[in-house]
C-alpha cells in the first residue's frame, strides 16, 4: 500500500514498502526540521585527532549553522565549544592552529583552553557581574577511530553506543594507523538523502560504475542493514585469464574484500585493501549538498603512484554518482513520480535509511 497520507511510514518488511515520497528530497519546510531533528541530534564527524594532538592545537567549523571550535586543553583533554562570545556573539576563535587562550575579535575577551572566562575587557561598573555566568557554551566531543565527532544534543547517548556493532565490523581495518593523503569536496546539485539512497545500494554499479564494477563481484555483493548502519561488502577480483586490462588488485585473494560502511545520517567509511576513505554529506540546502572525501593509507604507501591511483579511481566513481544523483534529483520533481518500490534482493540498505530517518522524524 502507497501509504501517502503519512510521509513517515515505512513498512518493515522490504517486499511491501514504498519509498520516501518525493516531495521529502524537495520541501523547503522538511530540510529545516531535518537540520534541527536529525543533524542537531546525531554524531557528527567534524575532524581528525591529528588536528589536535598536542596541548593548545584547535580547529573550528560549523555544523548546522552552529559555529564550533575543538580544542585540546592543557590537560590533554578534548573539549568542544560553542565558537561564540558570551558577551555580544563575537568569534573567540578563527581558523586552526595553537593557542594558549582564545580571544575575541570583536571586543577582546578572554577564554581559556577550557572555555573559562579569563578577562572580560571594560566590564568595571557592571553589577553582579560573575566570570563562572559567561564561560563558553560546552558541545559534547568523543573520538572513535581517530575520528572527532561532536554532538549538539546533550541528552543523546554516548557516541560508542549510538554506533552499535560498527567498531567490531570496522576496527580490522587499520584504519587508525593510516596518515590523510588527499582531501577533496563535491558541490552537488541533489538533496543530501538522494545521495545517501545512491551510495547505499550496489544495484547501479553495471550501468553507472564500468570500472568499479568490473573490480568487484557484483553478484556476491551483500548489503546488511543494522540498527543505526548499513554494511556493503562485495569481493574483489584479481587478475583474470584473457584480462585485456590489468586490474587493480592482480594478487586478490580469497579474502580480499571491498567493505563500505554508511552510518546514520551521513557519513560512510569505504575500506579497500590498500586505503580507507572517509565521505560525509552535508545538507546545504534542500536540492544542493557537499560531499567531503578524504583518502588515508599507511604511512609507507603515503607518495606512491597507487596511494594517487587510489584517489583518481574513487574520484571517477564520484563523478559518476554525482551526474546520475543530480538527474534523479531533478526527476524528483516531476508530476509523473511520487514514491517507488523497493528490490528486495539490491535495496535492503535504501530501506534500511528509509525506515530510520521515518522513525527519527516521527520522533518528538
Amino acid at each position: 500500500m502507497d501509504n501517502s497520507a503519512n510521509p513517515f511510514s515505512i513498512e518493515p518488511e522490504v517486499s511491501r514498502a514504498w519509498t520516501l515520497p518525493a516531495r521529502l528530497y524537495t520541501d523547503p519546510t522538511m530540510f529545516g526540521a531535518e537540520k534541527e531533528k536529525i543533524f542537531a541530534r546525531t554524531w557528527q564527524v567534524v575532524g581528525h585527532a591529528s588536528q589536535v594532538a598536542n596541548a593548545g592545537d584547535y580547529f573550528t567549523v560549523e555544523l548546522v549553522g552552529e559555529p564550533l571550535v575543538i580544542v585540546r586543553g592543557t590537560d590533554e583533554r578534548l573539549r568542544g565549544f560553542y565558537n561564540v562570545c558570551r558577551h555580544r556573539a563575537g568569534p573567540p576563535a578563527e581558523g586552526c592552529g595553537s593557542r594558549r587562550l582564545f580571544r575575541c575579535g570583536y571586543h577582546g575577551w578572554t577564554y581559556g583552553l577550557d572555555g573559562a572566562l579569563i578577562s572580560a575587557t571594560e566590564i568595571e561598573g557592571v553589577e553582579g557581574f560573575r566570570p563562572e555566568d559567561f564561560a563558553l557554551v560546552p558541545v559534547r566531543t568523543e573520538i572513535w577511530f581517530n575520528l572527532v565527532f561532536v554532538n549538539l544534543d546533550r541528552e543523546a547517548p554516548p557516541l560508542l553506543k549510538s554506533l552499535g556493532e560498527l567498531p567490531k565490523q570496522a576496527e580490522k581495518f587499520p584504519f587508525g594507523e593510516m596518515k590523510l593523503f588527499e582531501r577533496r569536496t563535491y558541490d552537488m546539485k541533489c538533496n543530501w538523502k538522494t545521495y545517501v539512497d545512491n551510495y547505499l545500494e550496489g544495484y547501479h554499479l553495471p550501468s553507472v560504475h564500468p570500472g568499479l564494477n568490473r573490480e568487484l563481484d557484483y553478484n556476491a555483493y551483500v548489503v546488511e542493514p543494522y540498527a543505526r548502519h548499513v554494511r556493503q561488502y562485495s569481493p574483489i577480483r584479481g587478475a583474470q585469464p584473457g584480462d585485456a586490462m590489468p586490474r587493480r588488485y592482480q594478487e586478490a585473494g580469497a579474502d580480499s574484500t571491498a567493505n563500505y560502511f554508511w552510518i546514520f545520517p551521513n557519513w560512510m567509511l569505504n575500506c579497500y585493501p590498500d586505503n580507507v576513505s572517509l565521505n560525509i554529506v552535508l545538507p546545504v540546502e534542500p536540492e544542493r549538498s557537499v560531499a567531503i572525501f578524504e583518502w588515508y593509507s599507511p604511512e609507507k604507501d603515503y607518495a606512491t603512484p597507487a596511494a594517487k591511483a587510489s584517489v583518481e579511481f574513487s574520484h571517477q566513481i564520484q563523478i559518476e554518482d554525482v551526474a546520475i544523483c543530480e538527474t534523479v534529483q531533478k526527476n524528483l520533481r516531476s508530476r509523473s513520480y511520487s514514491r517507488g518500490r523497493f528490490s528486495v534482493k539490491q535495496e535492503r540498505g535504501v530501506h534500511g535509511f528509509h525506515r530510520m530517518y521515518a522513525n527519527t522524524m516521527n520522533a518528538r
